[in-house]
């Protein structure tokens, strides 16, 4: 059996995220991964290159999405010989694409490959309901005026109800928030905890962006140049007034809406390579993938 090589990460690229229905709310999962991608091709000179292969995805899909890693990578000007292929494993996505990709290049299979991943809530997929869309679908293949009144028989207002995609997990029923409500009691961990926790993460990142740690790292997209649901003036009094946001009942929620992550748009990529190959281009190595 032959050595498995290094996977060398040589450098990543990312839009600043923001909070749902604010700065992206106009953007798609594929400008948003396009933007990100790109960020990735300036930042190491690979604007026409062919890399071996890009995989990406979305944690929430539209129909309109086909090829999403394909379009992207073609939107963001790489060489249109570089082949892109889509997965989907919810939040999940781009961690499952790195670890493909680093399968192959343990292998010898590829020498480079980007992964990367989109998520947008402000672009959900809004759709009508199984009776509206068969509708549609009688109407288009009706020759006749008759038939095309035939497909509306029986319609009511009701049909036009659009059905948003659901941010609960399907096999429970549970929100993240409900779930990590859960989580926090199983393993006892206390309100305060989590506050601290959540006024100290909001205090180093604004602190990171004051000392410029994300300057090589972000890509502006849309006019944003950095995250818009950082708050600097988090403070232990101020988290410790809110109220329960999943947990309202039973008086045991730890859980609020300044300790919990608001739903959020993002999209980021990451290089990965041979060393041989980072060497040939004369491209850093920052870290492996063991």
């Amino acid at each position: 059996m032959a050595e498995l090589r290094k996977v060398a990460i040589v450098g990543s690229a990312r839009i600043p995220f923001a909070r749902g229905h604010t700065a992206y709310q106009d953007e798609t999962n594929l400008s948003l991964l396009g933007t990100a991608l790109a960020g990735l091709a300036e930042k190491f000179g690979l604007k026409g290159q062919k890399i071996d292969e890009v995989i990406a995805g979305a944690v929430i899909g539209h129909s309109r999405d086909f090829n999403l890693a394909r379009e992207a990578t073609l939107d963001a000007g790489y060489s249109p010989r570089t082949p892109g292929t889509t997965l989907q494993i919810a939040c999940g996505t781009s961690l499952q694409a790195a670890l493909v990709l680093g399968a192959k290049i343990a292998s010898g299979e590829i020498d480079s490959g980007i992964a990367a991943g989109s998520d947008t809530v402000s672009d959900s997929p809004v759709v009508f309901g199984n009776k509206f869309q068969h509708r549609m679908i009688e109407l288009s293949k009706a020759r006749s005026t008759g038939q095309k009144f035939g497909a509306f028989k029986g319609f009511s207002f009701g049909e036009l109800t659009p059905v948003a995609p659901s941010v609960n997990e399907p096999r429970t029923g549970l929100s993240m928030g409900q779930h990590c409500e859960l989580m926090a009691r199983e393993w006892e961990i206390p309100r305060a905890a989590q506050d601290a926790l959540a006024v100290a993460s909001h205090r180093n990142a604004a602190k990171a962006y004051d000392e410029g740690f994300h300057d090589d790292l972000l890509v502006s997209c849309a006019g944003l140049m950095r995250d818009n649901n950082v708050r600097a003036d988090a403070n232990i009094e101020k988290m410790a007034s809110l109220k329960p946001a999943f947990d309202k009942a039973s008086g045991q929620g730890t859980l609020t809406a300044g300790n919990s992550t608001p739903l959020t748009d993002g999209a980021s990529a990451v290089l990965l390579a041979s060393e041989e190959w980072a060497k040939e281009r004369g491209l850093p190595v920052l870290a492996y993938l063991t």
